[in-house]
């Protein structure tokens, strides 16, 4: 492969559960939740150019290319650096806008971690996470490259190690505005702190998402994937929403569930991940 291109995964995450325990005078809120790696999502085609010119190549409905956070990411790493050399980049998006899964985020951390190693920047990882904080609070996590116990507004991070099992997820076709969901009168805001030593193994099927009972109020279709999944076991929402998901312990039992998926819903499987697929071209 030609050393100034790479071909770059953007793998989603699923948060095991999430909590609202406050917020700050900004206006933010404070979380705390457990970020979890899987291998599904999306790709980007990242070729250095030697002109200093950045491009994204393809047109992403709804995405105006200025307003993209790889095409921004990218002009960031450029700033921060003063990088002679520009990039073309090309988007390959199939995780759903307004999911919950980090794709945005995923495909801008990717884009830092792609151009930093093609660029030669030498930036190491809390920088690039510093960096990356700056175009949103999930991006450090995904610079992080690993599972992670996340506090803050989600962006202090320690690793946990997290069980080997598959998701099976469910897209219930609508998409969840984050800010509908944070402004709501209902939302719980003064969930009792847990700590990292609490959650271990499989803890985090009795922690609840937050978010997910003022989702299921204003976005009804996301309530009845949920129940319907609860069926086969522990159903939650990700993040604020939409998709939902469920474990399973082997790749036989999701498949058995992934048939019985009504068509109306997009649905898929996929394995955790211990860790980023990109996080060696990473300096620690």
């Amino acid at each position: 492969m030609d050393q100034a291109m790479l071909q770059c995964p953007a793998p989603a995450k699923l948060n095991l559960f999430l909590h609202v325990t406050g917020r700050r005078d900004d206006g933010y809120h404070l979380l705390q939740t457990a970020f979890q790696l899987i291998d599904y999502g999306d790709t980007l085609d990242i070729v250095r150019r030697e002109d200093g010119v950045i491009h994204r190549r393809n047109e992403i409905a709804g995405v105006p290319e200025d307003g993209d956070l790889i095409v921004r990411a990218a002009r960031l790493l450029k700033a921060h650096t003063a990088s002679r050399y520009g990039a073309e980049l090309t988007l390959h998006k199939i995780l759903p806008m307004g999911g919950g899964l980090g794709g945005g985020s995923s495909d801008a951390a990717t884009t830092l971690i792609a151009l930093n190693h093609l660029w030669q920047c030498g930036l190491r990882r809390q920088e690039l996470m510093d960096l990356g904080l700056q175009l949103g609070a999930d991006v450090p996590f995904f610079l992080f490259g690993r599972n992670a116990f996340a506090e803050g507004v989600g962006e202090v991070l320690q690793e946990i190690t997290t069980p080997d099992c598959w998701y099976l997820v469910i897209e219930p076709g609508v998409q969840v505005p984050t800010p509908a969901i944070f402004s709501s009168k209902e939302l719980t805001r003064d969930t009792k702190i847990v700590r990292i030593t609490d959650f271990s193994g499989s803890a985090h099927k009795y922690l609840r998402n937050d978010l997910q009972a003022v989702a299921c109020t204003l976005f009804p279709e996301v309530a009845e994937v949920i129940n319907w999944l609860n069926r086969f076991g522990n159903a939650k929402m990700t993040g604020s929403g939409a998709c939902v998901f469920c474990d399973f312990a082997d790749e036989n039992s999701v498949n058995e569930v992934l048939k019985q998926v009504p068509d109306r819903w997009k649905s898929w499987k996929a394995r955790a991940l211990s860790q980023h697929p990109m996080a060696h071209l990473v300096q620690a």
